[in-house]
């Protein structure tokens, strides 16, 4: 059975991929932003191997999160789920950076560069990342006005590019980006099309079966088939200069 640490564990998708994974038998890190949420997570916190506590939104406390899960041990797998979605404004983290930026982006890249690295890395995507193709140059939107839609789209499709880029960097790891869809989340609102249980299945799934299918890497996911996605996120060069681009941001460097 494995050992798989989901960011963005309270609630929505992360929970109930913690819930599936454990249904199964393998063992779930969660995490949550404080004490008080963890404190919440009730019968799903007694079954988990262990609760890490962090704002990824300040990346100080990203690295507290990742010394945490590396206080456990060694990951099989890490689900990238945490995200922002709509944010009225720009928002201005502990260090200057953008809020969907910070949590969406700069925090799962932080994240798999200081946590020992895993058989197994899923990042949360969206159909939503085909509008976020665009320049590098205003990755933090200090020149542009605010879009929270482009800035969300430009995250998601960053996700996707830094799953393909690691899954040239890191042969041994499969790495992979999902698209949920849009599920009946408190994100996504009582109208979205798609059920919370069918919103986690590929993630859950890619995390931790030894389905011949899912033992892939370098791939983008919707509902437990292989899609397309932005001709972008498949670009050598932008892979590598996103990754460049963030090492700046965040001052960590990938392995």
């Amino acid at each position: 059975m494995a050992i798989v640490f989901i960011t963005g564990s309270a609630e929505g998708l992360g929970r109930a991929a913690a819930q599936s994974l454990l249904d199964q038998g393998h063992r779930v890190v969660l995490h949550v932003r404080t004490a008080d949420r963890a404190a919440a997570l009730g019968e799903l916190g007694s079954r988990a191997a262990g609760i890490v506590v962090g704002n990824l939104s300040s990346a100080a406390e990203t690295r507290r999160i990742a010394d945490q899960v590396n206080a456990i041990g060694r990951m099989d797998a890490i689900i990238h789920n945490a995200g922002v979605y709509a944010q009225p404004g720009r928002g201005d983290t502990p260090e200057g950076h953008a809020t969907t930026l910070a949590v969406n982006t700069l925090a799962p890249y932080m994240l798999t560069a200081l946590i020992e690295r895993p058989a197994r890395l899923v990042y949360l995507s969206s159909g939503l990342h085909r509008g976020g193709e665009g320049s590098l140059a205003d990755l933090d939107w200090t020149k542009r006005d605010w879009d929270s839609a482009k800035a969300y789209a430009e995250t998601k499709l960053h996700v996707v590019a830094l799953a393909f880029a690691l899954a040239r960097r890191w042969p041994e790891v499969l790495s992979n980006a999902v698209d949920p869809g849009w599920v009946r989340t408190r994100m996504g609102g009582a109208g979205a099309p798609v059920d919370i249980d069918t919103g986690q299945q590929t993630q859950a799934w890619l995390a931790a079966s030894d389905d011949p299918e899912a033992l892939v890497s370098g791939r983008y996911w919707h509902h437990l088939r292989q899609q397309e996605p932005a001709r972008e996120a498949t670009d050598r060069a932008f892979q590598d200069a996103l990754v460049a681009r963030l090492g700046e941001l965040t001052g960590v460097a990938l392995p």
